[in-house]
């Protein structure tokens, strides 16, 4: 009882530090600490609220160029964001473990909505032989604007090492090759529609790039992710077919 006690005493007073305006009180507990307890499950946003609320919804699917018996083949598309919303759907309790892909791609489609038109024609072509990434940003940033391009080249790279993990989950480390994400936005029925029973929701928006190279940053542990995202991904595939 004691132990619950404190505990809720705790988050009582993390979630008023966070949710409060700056002030010294708030330099009492160290800030990667707060915000380490805080987000993904805790975090409190506006967004939620007028004038405007979240209105649509986001995906990230990913597919691999593999080679495991000498001949390269593509593989089919997998969607992310299915497997780990299934987490936290109905779930009282979820883990953070279902949230990562809907944030990478919210990260990806706003950051790509800035670029130019050349800058996205640019991101639509492949690039992944040696030092892809580099040449990349060279050949977007010719296009000027190089704020934007540092923004987008960020946001790939968390994309992209998101979809390696999910690729050498999917299909064996040793044997993805090359891999390629998709993200797209859908809106909701527009609000002066609600009451329309023949409205439909806006067309699907579309984040268009080529095949890249894979991404691995220092401290991922692919095998723990390997564990939860094919034991989720299996999960629904057999939950699918009853």
């Amino acid at each position: 009882m004691i132990a619950f006690s404190l505990f809720v005493a705790w988050h009582i007073f993390a979630s008023f530090l966070w949710i409060a305006p700056p002030s010294p009180l708030r330099e009492v507990v160290p800030a990667k600490m707060l915000s380490g307890y805080m987000l993904p499950m805790f975090g409190q946003s506006w967004s939620v609220f007028a004038p405007e609320p979240i209105n649509g919804d986001y995906r990230i699917k990913v597919r691999a160029v593999t080679n495991a018996s000498g001949e390269e083949q593509v593989t089919e598309w997998v969607d992310a964001t299915e497997v780990e919303l299934s987490m936290i759907q109905y779930n009282l309790f979820p883990p953070r473990a279902g949230l990562g892909a809907y944030e990478v791609a919210s990260q990806l489609k706003g950051s790509f909505d800035k670029l130019t038109d050349d800058h996205r024609v640019i991101a639509g072509l492949n690039y992944f032989d040696e030092d892809w990434q580099s040449r990349l940003e060279q050949k977007m940033k010719g296009y000027g604007q190089p704020e934007l391009v540092d923004a987008y080249v960020k946001a790939e790279a968390q994309a992209l090492a998101y979809s390696s993990q999910v690729a050498f989950a999917m299909w064996g480390q040793e044997n993805v090759v090359r891999v390629q994400y998709q993200v797209t936005r859908q809106n909701i029925v527009p609000f002066a529609k609600r009451h329309d029973p023949e409205a439909e929701r806006p067309p699907v928006q579309h984040v268009t790039t080529g095949w890249r190279g894979t991404v691995v940053r220092d401290g991922q542990n692919s095998a723990a992710f390997e564990d939860v995202f094919v034991r989720q991904y299996e999960k629904i595939q057999q939950e699918g077919t009853k």
